[in-house]
């Protein structure tokens, strides 16, 4: 690109050791306040390259603005969006980033705890990488490159249409959410305040990825009550709640049905969390499938599997209560196509080979798309991610800006 100096490499290594882990235990919103502080950082960062309008509200998402430059009022508004905070399943404080410079393919031995070690064997995507700066953490933390690798990409397309007016590109929305790693991140989104006519995530994996079909999603949480007793004087009267669910958990298919056990478009019914005791006990399941109405005939077997085992309790009482997530974006991408061909053309434009794949997860962009913005995923670079040995390439990212540049000039052409 034309005057193009990379800012990912900076502003990633920056934004990924601020501490924004969500709480998926909490009520409030965002999850955790630490979450603003990157907030914060960016607003900051947005007025500084000229961004004024920048601001962070009080729900904790980042707005900022570029303003159209061809005299064609009539384009629509592109946003472009990524997530602040990082997954709970692995510990996101004192992250320590670690630049290891044109990688040699060789096994890398995070410093901070030696059995931490990340090999093209265990990720085949470094293969594909031997040559480019690759960034990871110590080996105590996960890197924070979901998402805070789109966040950079988002930042150095934001410098880089600011230092080169002459690039032509419609009204841009930049938007920066909490909480997307715990399912609520445009739980409080103002679209009108957003105002954006089409949209795209950066919080997708490998070079040239764009995903335009995600899960459904519900949540199912199941709780049951038991009939407590002195233990020494329980025979024949106790029911321990945390027994009885802990057979029904155990009851659940071992070869199909979970994680684990499935693949490319198989859904899945995940128990995540289960808490309790003799009175009481509690279990959250994750229902997904990329066919919406198959989360129906989970939930409905899911609670037949219940029933059996609770014919053996028969005076016990429970709750089955089922929670929409969010769905699957194709339900709405079908209808507007070119939203996805614009960013496979931006890629070929960059150099890039596209890869169009399927989501066997969701993005803010699943639920986005149902509110009225359509919103594919792009690319970042992100792998190995919610773990220690997550890793990005700091020349994926690179592609990405390129990628979105380009993007904005195809969408300047078209109203």
């Amino acid at each position: 690109m034309k005057n193009y100096s990379s800012t990912v490499e900076t502003r990633f290594i920056k934004y990924a050791k601020i501490d924004t882990a969500a709480d998926p235990n909490s009520s409030s919103f965002p999850s955790s306040m630490i979450q603003k502080d990157l907030g914060k950082v960016l607003v900051e960062e947005l007025k500084s390259i000229g961004i004024e309008n920048a601001e962070m509200d009080e729900w904790g998402y980042v707005f900022g603005t570029i303003s159209n430059n061809t005299g064609n009022e009539s384009l629509p508004t592109i946003c472009f969006c990524s997530h602040m905070d990082t997954a709970p399943d692995c510990s996101g404080t004192n992250v320590k980033p670690i630049v290891h410079r044109k990688y040699n393919g060789s096994p890398i031995t995070l410093p901070d705890d030696s059995t931490q070690v990340i090999t093209t064997t265990k990720h085949p995507y470094l293969k594909e990488k031997i040559g480019d700066d690759i960034i990871t953490a110590s080996g105590l933390t996960l890197l924070g490159a979901d998402d805070k690798a789109g966040i950079a990409i988002i930042m150095d397309l934001a410098n880089h249409l600011m230092s080169n007016p002459d690039i032509p590109h419609p009204t841009v929305r930049i938007l920066f959410t909490p909480d997307e790693e715990v399912g609520r991140g445009v739980e409080h989104l103002d679209m009108e305040k957003l105002n954006a006519d089409f949209g795209y995530t950066l919080d997708g994996g490998t070079l040239g990825s764009l995903e335009d079909e995600s899960f459904s999603a519900d949540v199912v949480k199941i709780k049951l009550e038991g009939i407590t007793a002195h233990p020494g004087y329980a025979k024949g009267k106790m029911v321990n709640a945390m027994k009885v669910m802990s057979e029904f958990i155990a009851s659940l298919p071992k070869d199909s049905w979970s994680p684990e056990t499935t693949k490319d478009r198989e859904g899945f019914v995940h128990p995540v969390s289960i808490q309790g005791g003799m009175e009481d006990a509690t279990v959250s399941f994750i229902i997904r499938d990329h066919i919406t109405s198959k989360l129906t005939e989970y939930e409905l077997r899911l609670e037949e599997l219940f029933k059996a085992t609770l014919s053996n309790y028969p005076k016990l009482r429970y709750t089955f209560e089922v929670m929409e997530q969010y769905r699957n974006m194709k339900e709405v991408l079908v209808d507007v196509p070119f939203v996805s061909a614009y960013a496979i053309n931006a890629m070929k434009l960059a150099g890039i080979s596209p890869n169009p794949t399927i989501i066997r997860g969701g993005t803010d962009g699943s639920r986005l798309s149902f509110m009225g913005l359509p919103c594919p995923n792009i690319f970042t670079g992100e792998m190995a991610i919610h773990s220690r040995h997550e890793f990005v390439s700091i020349q994926d990212m690179e592609k990405g800006t390129e990628t979105l540049v380009e993007l904005v000039k195809i969408w300047s052409k078209h109203s």
